[in-house]
């Protein structure tokens, strides 16, 4: 059967917290593994846990990061691949190219074939970082101040995040759960008033996004944090280039147990990888003695490059 592909905007009417290890800083983007925890919990609330987890597991739906959207363009992570640099002995071009994290979608031929030539990094204008001096309160007449990271996306840009599904009824779901996460909020801090966005089908600009995730070519760029199974691992790594990241972090359920539980730490590929081997993967239990599993999704979604 095949696969097909539904593009979501997210414009942010709030700042976000999303973590990145202390609470006084935020990043700008939101991972893969993250987002089908948000989608799960809000599964939970409609009775429809079970159903998003078969789809999810089975590889009936599929989605990316939570990647970038600015100034009108679709942003992708940039291919771990070694490109020479137009001028190769241009240290300045060298270092902005290091510095690049992503690039337009418009971009990729042209990084790929080292004809690239920019002039200011596209990620420069995509927003700014504050502190927020928070108060909790611990008793009566007793509170204690706190700071928290959060970013706020200039104006025209915000994020967009790639479905992929097989039936209507996937896609169907998919969207009325990221429509419950657009009230609830995503990120870190959402009781404080932060991660409130308007879900909009991408429109504009999408066709080049397509065209590469339909391309069938040698290597694959990683669009998700994803992990293969053991049985994949070898086969995953034959001509693959790529980086690992540690994903961990704290059980958000009251009914896991009496006290604030870490999961499991999980080392998985990251987005901007390239592999020539495709890989399933899956979605993990990362519970650590809790009273019940703790899913870290891990399944990949790859664009031709």
């Amino acid at each position: 059967m095949s696969t097909k592909f539904s593009i979501y905007k997210l414009e942010f009417t709030t700042g976000v917290h999303f973590g990145k290890g202390m609470l006084n800083d935020s990043d700008c983007v939101f991972y893969a593994d993250q987002l089908f925890s948000a989608l799960y919990i809000e599964a939970l609330k409609f009775g429809k846990a079970e159903i998003f987890y078969e789809a999810v597991r089975s590889g009936r739906l599929l989605f990316s990061d939570v990647l970038p959207f600015a100034s009108g363009r679709y942003m992708i992570p940039k291919p771990l691949l070694y490109v020479e640099p137009p001028n190769k002995g241009d240290s300045e071009e060298k270092k902005k190219y290091k510095k690049l994290k992503y690039i337009p979608i418009e971009w990729l031929q042209s990084f790929l074939t080292g004809e690239l030539y920019f002039e200011q990094n596209p990620m420069e204008d995509f927003g700014e970082y504050e502190q927020r001096v928070m108060a909790a309160v611990r008793r009566k007449d007793d509170t204690l101040p706190y700071y928290v990271g959060v970013f706020h996306f200039n104006p025209g840009n915000g994020l967009y995040v790639i479905l992929a599904y097989q039936e209507y009824d996937e896609k169907e779901l998919a969207e009325k759960l990221l429509e419950s996460v657009s009230y609830s909020g995503i990120g870190g801090e959402r009781s404080n008033g932060l991660g409130m966005f308007e879900l909009k089908k991408a429109g504009k600009g999408k066709d080049m996004l397509v065209k590469y995730l339909e391309k069938q070519s040698r290597k694959k760029l990683l669009l998700s944090t994803a992990l293969p199974r053991e049985d994949e691992l070898s086969h995953a790594l034959e001509g693959a280039t790529y980086l690992l990241g540690k994903r961990s972090g704290f059980v958000s359920s009251v009914d896991y147990a009496d006290e604030l539980r870490r999961k499991k730490d999980l080392y998985v590929f990251m987005a901007g990888s390239c592999f020539e081997k495709k890989f399933d993967g899956d979605i993990y239990d990362v519970s650590d003695g809790g009273g019940h599993p703790v899913y870290r999704y891990a399944k990949p979604l790859f664009m031709g490059v």
